[in-house]
């Protein structure tokens, strides 16, 4: 898009954009997503960014009535696999954080200087940025959601010191800590006054247009591993319920299942959220935890992009307009769906129960962690199970946000066991690649690059069996 298009966007309040562009207003300072419900401010003093980052970074404050620190993420670093996309998935995931900057290079493969450049000229913004955006809107979650005290709130959220926390707080909301929290949505308040360390921390997981819960849940509820995932309640009004190992220590989420929306005749559908709830043991894995669950529920795909190219195809149209908005489930643990592919459930079930790590505060039915891949090297080092938890517990093969997917598929294909559709399945699931066309099916190249969510049409449809 041009700026100009750009602008007819912000002016028609065209929320499809929301996520992948932003706009800065200079007569007032205050950055917004595209379809903020203010004036539409004059085009002379309208700048456009990429990435809320550069926004910050050029001095503009978020605006308190449209959020746009909370839209989803651009889909671009769903789709895309190239040195900018891959680090987008790993800042996202809290590596810079984490490992720093050199942290984040290494796994790329590149120098933090190559990195720093790439991110700058494509994003406005760089890795340190990037990073820093997302601990202010991690910091202002925790703020307006929680009664955790400001100062393990600052921690929590990444930063390093009280005092950086205190200064991102107000450089980017035009707020103290304190003043933040008292301006917290009506709608929050309800829940922050019962989210306590124990009770959990109360989300909203915002999507863009439609979302067809009811196949993702569906999916959740086959696949479903006794002792680290459950699925309550009847079609409609679900709740996923699943065990998460995270950088810090563990966590449990609980995602509540919402009836799909449909487009109506007057324009797509802005857009919704699903409930969340999380409890973890320390506060710094949230935005680690949250990203995984975004990953795992799809949550960040642009459906407006996917149906209109697999809408005009004659066989998939019917199926398009029949579930707006269909998703291609990913994975909350990258090396754990690898594991599951190749075993089955059963059989990773019993894994589960003789290899997998005991919570120290089991809920209900959720009791342990999936166990890790060198655990089970060296449990049953033999066969393909062994062989792919040795790999994976060695660096031969990368699931993690950053890694390169052809060369973890080519990887994948050295492991002995693993047949060509395993290995398109994990591409699909663990590397999130929206563009996997497994041995079998036909699948023509007009449906790229979606054809991972042309192929969940037609198994939504009953037309293609789940794999």
């Amino acid at each position: 898009m041009d700026e100009d298009s750009r602008y007819e966007a912000v002016r028609s309040r065209d929320a499809r954009f929301d996520g992948a562009f932003f706009f800065g207003v200079e007569t007032t300072g205050i950055y917004c997503r595209p379809s903020c419900p203010a004036v539409t401010p004059k085009r002379h003093n309208v700048r456009f960014f990429p990435t809320a980052a550069a926004a910050q970074g050029s001095g503009f404050r978020a605006c308190r009535r449209c959020r746009p620190d909370a839209v989803p993420g651009s889909a671009d670093w769903n789709v895309r696999a190239d040195v900018v996309g891959r680090a987008m998935r790993l800042i996202a995931d809290g590596v810079v954080d984490r490992e720093g900057v050199a942290g984040l290079a290494a796994r790329l493969g590149y120098s933090a200087r190559q990195v720093q450049r790439q991110l700058t000229g494509e994003l406005g913004a760089g890795p340190v940025a990037l990073a820093r955006a997302q601990r202010a809107h991690t910091a202002r979650v925790l703020l307006q959601t929680t009664e955790l005290p400001v100062t393990r709130i600052a921690f929590a959220s990444g930063f390093a010191s009280v005092r950086q926390f205190n200064d991102t707080i107000r450089a980017v909301y035009a707020a103290t800590p304190s003043a933040l929290r008292a301006t917290a949505p009506h709608r929050d308040r309800p829940a922050r006054r019962t989210a306590t360390p124990t009770a959990g921390i109360p989300l909203r997981l915002s999507h863009r247009g439609p979302y067809q819960s009811g196949p993702v849940f569906d999916l959740l509820e086959r696949e479903a591993v006794p002792g680290i995932e459950d699925v309550t309640g009847p079609p409609g009004t679900r709740t996923y319920r699943r065990t998460l190992r995270l950088p810090y220590g563990t966590g449990i989420a609980a995602v509540d299942e919402r009836p799909g929306t449909a487009r109506t005749g007057s324009g797509a559908h802005p857009g919704g959220w699903l409930d969340a709830r999380l409890h973890l043991t320390d506060p710094r894995d949230l935005t680690t935890a949250v990203q995984r669950l975004r990953r795992l529920l799809d949550l960040d795909a642009d459906p407006y992009a996917v149906d209109e190219r697999l809408g005009a195809d004659p066989r998939l149209a019917p199926l398009v307009a029949a579930r707006p908005g269909l998703r291609s489930p990913g994975a909350a643990d990258p090396e754990e769906l690898a594991v599951r592919t190749l075993t089955g459930r059963d059989e990773a079930a019993r894994l589960v129960q003789r290899y997998g790590k005991a919570l120290d505060a089991p809920c209900g039915s959720l009791t342990h962690l999936f166990p890790e891949p060198a655990v089970l090297a060296d449990a049953e080092p033999h066969g393909p199970l062994g062989a792919l938890t040795t790999a994976l517990a060695d660096g031969a093969v990368r699931l993690d946000p950053g890694a390169d997917r052809d060369d973890a598929q080519d990887a994948l294909r050295a492991v002995p066991g693993l047949d060509a559709r395993t290995v398109a399945e994990i591409r699909t699931r663990a590397l999130g690649d929206p563009d996997v066309a497994p041995p079998g099916p036909d699948v023509p190249d007009s449906w790229r690059p979606w054809r991972s969510y042309a192929l969940n049409h037609l198994r939504a449809a009953g037309e293609l069996e789940h794999p």
